[in-house]
């Protein structure tokens, strides 16, 4: 997989992550806030409503409610504004506080009747039932006087409901001016027991004593209250910062140790290449790097490792052409200096033959510096050249007239196949030194009666220069080093029938730096078949180097 894929897979991969557990935590928490919340409020509200009740329930009245509001709204933290069902205003814990009222929240108000709940015994008599509920009714009305009484002269009290669920006042101290009811109160009021026959005929017997119980005691019962929780507006609780952080913190984690995998991979191999880097600066060129998979650090390390080849195939040819160079010219100096050691003794008679003969030999040497000083040139890209408008036609005319004498001594027919004229951007006498050496290369691999054709082609914007012998050919094997410094297909050819060794790579260079290619096909036993490729159309005529 890429590189990049890779990292792009970790990045998202990170970020889902992220995402989802951040949207899972969010969502948890909502849920879990929500749920905390509805709880909470749900608590706080049956305790203010149960605190109000035992109040009501216990003093008869609603005064002296305030500290028991206060108290409240400490404990539970809500904004409480408590009115009769009349909104005659009793407490309100905003100004309890000494701040002014805030608006009251629009959820619905919570209604606390502070009157008992009846305790009716299961299986009893109607008409018992009824006797029970009146007397309810009379004691609860006593009670609801005394209890207010007591309230009002700031005495402790305390409450407890009886069989029937009447409060039964009970006080340390009893002022003088609060009467405690004595004996049993007497139910048999005409109205009450009127009311309660009522209930003789209704289904719901218990629930009309109820109801009836409610109405006689009425007057009696403090007001049932209207309580209002909240403010209007309020901003709703935050979410727990310590768990999203904790999440915040995972994914974090998860990302870093993503990293230094990735970091990982990747430096490994750059690690690698750096210490093989600095082994090659060293001149260690067989240092390599191992490589295994197929993204861009791979390619990475393939292309080192392909550079490495070449810095070392450069080394490799440079000291074989140092070698080569020094074979080249130590036998024919070695030569030279026997003779002119011979003549200065005397033992060899300067004849005109011998002289001819040490003359034509350092020419050779000559022409082996020349070579080697034009294809250093041509190779550091300081050969100059005259680029002119050539016509390849007349320039093979040219090479085919300057090697016709070569041809018939050799017993090779020399053709010329350029049925019109190409034109092209060159130096002209470079492409004639790139023709005349394939020209001499394939009348010297040629036997005679064979033959070298010169042929010239276009198609489109390119020219097409072909060399063409019936020669013995080269092997498959020696194609690829044709081109190389001093190397000669025939190993038996000697200077004076294979040349410099040089004239093919001096041509291959003058090409290159013509835009231009060559390129060579051989078949064993057919002949060999040299192709130069030049554009027709190039820059106008100026000397460049």
């Amino acid at each position: 997989m890429s590189f990049r894929l890779r990292v792009l897979g970790l990045l998202m991969l990170v970020a889902m992550a992220a995402t989802a557990a951040t949207g899972w935590l969010t969502l948890r928490q909502a849920n879990r806030q929500v749920q905390e919340s509805v709880t909470a409020g749900r608590q706080e509200v049956s305790r203010i409503t149960g605190d109000l009740r035992a109040y009501g329930f216990a003093h008869g009245t609603w005064e002296g409610l305030s500290p028991t509001v206060s108290r409240l709204a400490k404990d539970t933290g809500q904004r409480i504004r408590i009115a009769t069902e009349n909104d005659v205003l009793l407490a309100d814990s905003d100004a309890l506080e000494g701040r002014a009222p805030r608006p009251v929240s629009n959820q619905p108000p919570v209604l606390v009747d502070p009157r008992p709940r009846l305790r009716i015994p299961a299986g009893q008599l109607p008409r018992t039932s009824m006797k029970l509920t009146a007397t309810a009714i009379a004691q609860y009305r006593a009670e609801a006087v005394y209890a207010a009484c007591l309230t009002r002269a700031g005495a402790e009290m305390t409450a407890r409901p009886d069989d029937t669920g009447v409060p039964r006042i009970s006080t340390e101290r009893r002022p003088e001016q609060c009467k405690e009811p004595k004996g049993e109160p007497d139910p048999q009021t005409p109205q009450d027991l009127e009311v309660i026959r009522t209930c003789e005929s209704e289904q719901q017997f218990a629930t009309c004593l109820q109801r009836v119980f409610n109405e006689r005691v009425g007057s009696a019962a403090p007001p049932r209250l209207v309580i209002r929780l909240g403010v209007r507006d309020e901003s709703p609780p935050t979410l727990a910062a310590a768990p999203t952080m904790a999440v915040a913190g995972g994914v974090a984690l998860a990302a870093v140790l993503g990293a230094l995998l990735l970091s990982r991979a990747v430096l490994r191999p750059v690690r690698a290449m750096t210490l093989a880097a600095g082994g090659l600066g060293e001149g260690d060129l067989g240092r390599r790097v191992p490589v295994s998979g197929r993204d861009e650090i791979a390619q990475l390390g393939r292309a080192f490792n392909r550079m490495a080849e070449s810095i070392q195939a450069v080394e490799e040819r440079q000291r074989r052409l140092t070698g080569d160079i020094a074979h080249e010219l130590r036998t024919p100096l070695a030569n030279l200096r026997g003779y002119l050691e011979a003549l200065r003794d005397g033992v060899v008679e300067p004849t005109p033959e011998l002289l001819d003969s040490l003359h034509e030999e350092a020419l050779l040497q000559q022409r082996i510096v020349d070579d080697l000083q034009d294809l250093a040139l041509a190779e550091a890209g300081a050969l100059t050249y005259h680029r002119v408008r050539v016509d390849l036609r007349e320039l093979l005319e040219a090479a085919g007239t300057a090697h016709r004498a070569q041809a018939d001594a050799a017993g090779v027919a020399l053709r010329l196949e350029a049925p019109r004229p190409v034109d092209v951007i060159a130096d002209a006498d470079r492409l004639r030194q790139v023709v005349g050496n394939l020209v001499g290369n394939a009348l010297r691999a040629t036997a005679p009666g064979g033959t070298v054709t010169l042929a010239l082609g276009r198609h489109g914007d390119l020219a097409f220069l072909e060399v063409r012998d019936t020669g013995k050919g080269i092997p498959a094997e020696d194609l690829p080093h044709l081109f190389d410094r001093f190397w000669r297909a025939d190993a038996a050819r000697g200077r004076a029938t294979g040349g410099s060794g040089l004239g093919l790579s001096i041509a291959r260079q003058i090409v290159t730096d013509h835009q231009g290619t060559i390129a060579v096909e051989s078949t064993v036993g057919v002949g060999t078949t040299f192709t130069v490729t030049l554009a027709t159309t190039g820059p106008s005529p100026t000397d460049a180097g």
